[in-house]
């Protein structure tokens, strides 16, 4: 068995690129913490040096950095869609969000939209998701759940649910249960369906979870 060293620039953990069929990996520092995190400590005066988030070519090894480390700038989880590489860029000093678009042929970065960074409360669980590519932001502490991006769409959901995926107009939520304690105690998840007006569509007893060739499993 052979051992090919890649060159990541110290980033020394990738995974795969949701949406893609495993062409695509990524790896991502997280010396601020997360894009949350950067956001505090821009407000509370501090310095954010940047973010570096690599992409790296399967099977060949090919190393890419789709927007530079800058300072005042923070980015996110990239994800795959439309033959390109989708990740968030926030710049703080700014006040703004980019959605950049790597090419998978080219290798080249544009801007796909530029958002006020007003139009979000904070940048709490900020994440690009398929499909349709789409930006959202969500809180189980209070229960917002709000897209803003391409749509405007806003309502509460459960506390114990997290959005993980969309399809066309179905929005999908993990729920968690609990109850009892000790050797009484259980623990089981669901996942809850909705629409865009933010109403229940469906319950599926277990998970659902997109695959590389983009079908959705539901494990039962």
């Amino acid at each position: 068995m052979s051992m090919k060293t890649i060159d990541t620039d110290g980033i020394t953990y990738i995974e795969r690129v949701p949406g893609t069929t495993g062409e695509w990996y990524y790896g991502i520092d997280y010396e601020h913490g997360d894009l949350y995190e950067a956001e505090e400590r821009f407000r509370g005066g501090h310095v954010i040096k940047g973010r570096k988030l690599c992409l790296v070519h399967y099977p060949d090894g090919q190393v890419f950095f789709p927007v530079p480390k800058t300072e005042g700038h923070y980015s996110e989880r990239p994800v795959f869609s439309d033959g390109g590489i989708f990740l968030i860029d926030v710049d703080f000093p700014e006040g703004t969000i980019r959605i950049l678009r790597f090419d998978c042929e080219d290798h080249r970065t544009d801007i796909h939209a530029r958002l006020p960074l007003s139009s979000v409360k904070d940048c709490y669980n900020l994440q690009l998701q398929i499909t349709p590519l789409t930006l959202s932001r969500q809180c189980a502490g209070n229960g917002e759940f709000e897209i803003v991006w391409p749509e405007r769409v806003s309502f509460t959901m459960d506390h114990h649910d997290s959005f993980f995926l969309r399809d066309g107009g179905k929005l999908f939520f993990n729920r968690w249960h609990e109850e009892g304690e000790e050797e009484d105690y259980k623990y089981w998840e669901e996942t809850i369906v909705r629409d865009l007006s933010g109403d229940v569509i469906g319950t599926i007893p277990g998970d659902v979870m997109l695959m590389p060739d983009g079908e959705i499993w539901h494990l039962k």
